[in-house]
């Protein structure tokens, strides 16, 4: 099964998915420091879709048929939450450690106003399946989804807006800087910018088709984007240019990998997840990236660091890997 309909369907990569990894076939150089990724028990075999760590401690998981699962002590133990619907989950970001929202198919948006423990719907006014969330504060944030779709709250999700992104494009991902500068990417090699809060979003050139799946800024200049079949791209100047880093395959790398998250921990440190237990890591500014050697296989569909070198991703049958890396 592909990436793209793991997308729409557990969120999977779908035809283009099956190219190879152009990007970062490459073995640790000698003498790197090697990172630890320890499966953490999570007690379904759901795929897991999106995760979100507020701290070391605290963190939330959300997957196919509904499924959250929530920890307050770095996932050593992981609790499941009723959530009230089947639907899968694509998305989940708290605000803070009382606030949180997750997004699935058909518009699903769930609440949470204590800490994960108990989920309640929200109108979000559409049907077209929603995948990305951000908030700035526990009044203030955006998802994005199929369609081109763009919704704001102001108000923690009681009234949702439809933004005018002026694509058709599915966007999967979403990320706001501050009140007024954010960016969002999806399908068709679709980046959008806005400096006004979401009132106008203007599209960003790439020259590409890919479908990019995240997106994630360290400052205002500086941004990555990643996608399918090794995309990635790099911006030094907010998104005026974005430069191609997607590398050839090497070695014994024979396919290309979907890419399926990016983060940053600071202006050297960065992180990118994907299809097959793909796990990549730069410490220079994303110069080099260099894979990653663990056990698992499954593929890893969200990712999220709440500190240099502490990070969580998840996936397939109910992936949860707590990485480590000495600092």
């Amino acid at each position: 099964m592909g990436t793209m309909r793991r997308w729409r369907k557990a969120r999977l990569v779908g035809p283009a998915l099956l190219a190879a990894v152009a990007l970062f076939c490459f073995n640790s150089p000698s003498g790197a420091a090697p990172i630890a990724a320890i499966p953490q028990k999570s007690g379904i075999d759901a795929t897991l879709m999106g995760i979100y760590f507020l701290n070391a401690k605290s963190g939330w998981a959300v997957g196919s048929g509904g499924v959250i699962v929530r920890t307050t002590d770095g996932g050593k133990r992981w609790k499941a939450a009723p959530s009230s619907t089947n639907v899968q989950l694509s998305g989940v970001f708290f605000a803070d450690a009382i606030h949180g929202w997750a997004v699935g198919a058909n518009g699903t948006l769930l609440h949470s106003r204590d800490g994960g423990e108990k989920w309640e719907p929200q109108a979000s006014g559409t049907q077209s399946s929603l995948y990305g969330v951000f908030f700035l504060s526990p009044a203030l944030g955006w998802v994005v989804g199929g369609a081109g779709t763009i919704l704001q709250t102001e108000d923690g999700g009681r009234h949702w807006v439809d933004q005018t992104s002026r694509t058709n494009a599915t966007l999967y991902a979403v990320q706001f800087l501050d009140q007024r500068n954010g960016k969002a990417v999806g399908a068709l090699g679709t980046i959008l910018s806005t400096e006004d809060g979401g009132r106008t979003w203007s599209a960003q050139e790439t020259q590409s088709s890919a479908t990019f799946f995240d997106v994630f800024f360290a400052d205002p200049l500086n941004g990555w984007v990643v996608g399918n079949a090794g995309a990635m791209f790099q911006t030094l100047n907010g998104g005026a240019q974005w430069v191609d880093r997607s590398l050839p395959c090497a070695g014994s790398c024979s396919r290309l990998t979907d890419l399926l998250r990016v983060r940053f921990t600071d202006g050297k440190a960065g992180w990118v997840v994907g299809e097959r237990g793909t796990i990549f890591r730069t410490t220079d500014a994303g110069f080099n990236w260099v894979l990653q050697e663990h056990s698992s296989k499954a593929s890893l569909f969200g990712l999220s660091f709440p500190a240099a070198g502490q990070g969580w991703a998840v996936g397939e049958r109910g992936t949860i890997l707590q990485i480590t890396a000495p600092q």
